[in-house]
């Protein structure tokens, strides 16, 4: 079998008595990109370092393509320059005196390529991120989506087997970061390039990623595919953190056929369709907020349908928030823009049994 691109076992990784990374474990197939999601402080970053050979492990083990890197039982930890990695950072570190071809083949200066063979990489590397007529153009005359292709550009030159993203997207503005979205996802693709992605973005996880790790306090809360991790969360961070959730508090009633049953506040009783068998102790269901319907009061009828009256309405362009009072407590639920509900209306709220989750 061919080994992954990227295979990280039970990683650890300490500053001091402070724990960053703990027992960590994952692997990339060759050819995916996988990003790391989490807030803060979370250990992504460090994650990543450790992979690049920036940061010096505790314990654990990191396999790029089938080769060991580090090992800390093994005494093993192979330099950065040795490991056929190479990153792209949150500030891009382009150099002002360079041109933005100096600034491609830096690298490749470095590894004492021929000079034919450098400005055959640096112009095939422009090319794929459309930066070949600014060449000759000096760096400090870039704007922030022009540095970030050109930093994409430095870490694509010298064909490494992984790449490494850190936050590359965070300092531009939204409109421009969302194009450089679809640009990285697709430049990722044609290259087929192991790829591990950082980011405390959620929408940005979900849009680009063959599969997402959502990270908490130094450990892994749930791996999957982005439809995956947002509509069956495997725990109350995830739920919260990936996308917008409702948190119902309830308690189980006695499983009736193919549906379970959840008695919320009042009597009023949920049916829920969930994807396992429940444990018996779950006290919460988790309920996207984009899956909730809104009806005049009255208007709705049958399983999951509860009388509640808008609070306060946002409108946020694609979507408007409502914030709407109800037996099972507060609800925030967005609907289109074409969806209108006045403050103080009375409403009732509707949801299918598949889009709860039992937590």
């Amino acid at each position: 079998m061919t080994p992954p691109g990227i295979e990280v076992s039970g990683l650890a990784v300490r500053y001091g008595d402070v724990p960053a990374v703990q027992d960590v474990s994952f692997s990339v197939a060759r050819g995916e990109l996988v990003t790391l999601l989490g807030p803060s402080g979370c250990g992504k970053t460090t994650t990543l370092r450790a992979i690049a050979g920036l940061e010096q492990p505790s314990g654990g083990a990191i396999r790029l393509h089938g080769r060991s890197v580090f090992d800390a039982g093994a005494g093993r930890n192979v330099p950065t320059e040795q490991r056929g990695v190479s990153m792209v950072f949150q500030s891009y570190a382009i150099w002002p005196h360079m041109t933005v071809a100096e600034n491609v083949g830096y690298g490749l200066r470095v590894r004492r390529l021929a000079r034919e063979e450098i400005t055959r990489s640096v112009d095939h590397a422009l090319g794929l991120v459309q930066m070949r007529d600014y060449a000759a153009r000096p760096a400090s005359r870039l704007s922030g989506g022009q540095q970030q292709r050109v930093a994409v550009a430095r870490a694509i030159a010298f064909s490494p087997d992984v790449l490494l993203f850190d936050e590359p997207l965070s300092n531009l503005d939204a409109k421009l970061r969302a194009e450089m979205r679809v640009e990285l996802r697709e430049l990722q693709q044609r290259l087929n390039i192991t790829s591990l992605y950082v980011t405390h973005d959620q929408e940005e996880a979900l849009a680009i990623s063959d599969r997402v790790i959502v990270m908490q306090g130094g450990r892994i809360e749930q791996i999957g595919a982005p439809e995956e991790v947002y509509n069956r969360p495997g725990s109350r961070f995830v739920a919260e953190f990936v996308g917008s959730a409702n948190l119902i508090h309830g308690r189980l009633l006695a499983p009736a056929g193919g549906t379970v049953s959840f008695e919320v506040a009042e009597g009023s009783v949920l049916e829920l369709c969930p994807n396992r068998q429940p444990r018996g102790d779950e006290t919460i269901v988790a309920l996207r907020s984009a899956y909730i319907a809104l009806a005049p009061a009255g208007a709705a009828s049958g399983a999951n349908t509860l009388r509640g009256r808008i609070h306060r309405r946002m409108f946020h362009g694609d979507f408007i928030q409502y914030v709407v009072a109800c037996p099972a407590g507060t609800l925030i639920v967005r609907r289109p823009p074409t969806e209108l509900f006045a403050e103080g209306a009375d409403v009732t709220a509707s949801f299918a049994p598949e889009h709860c989750v039992l937590l």
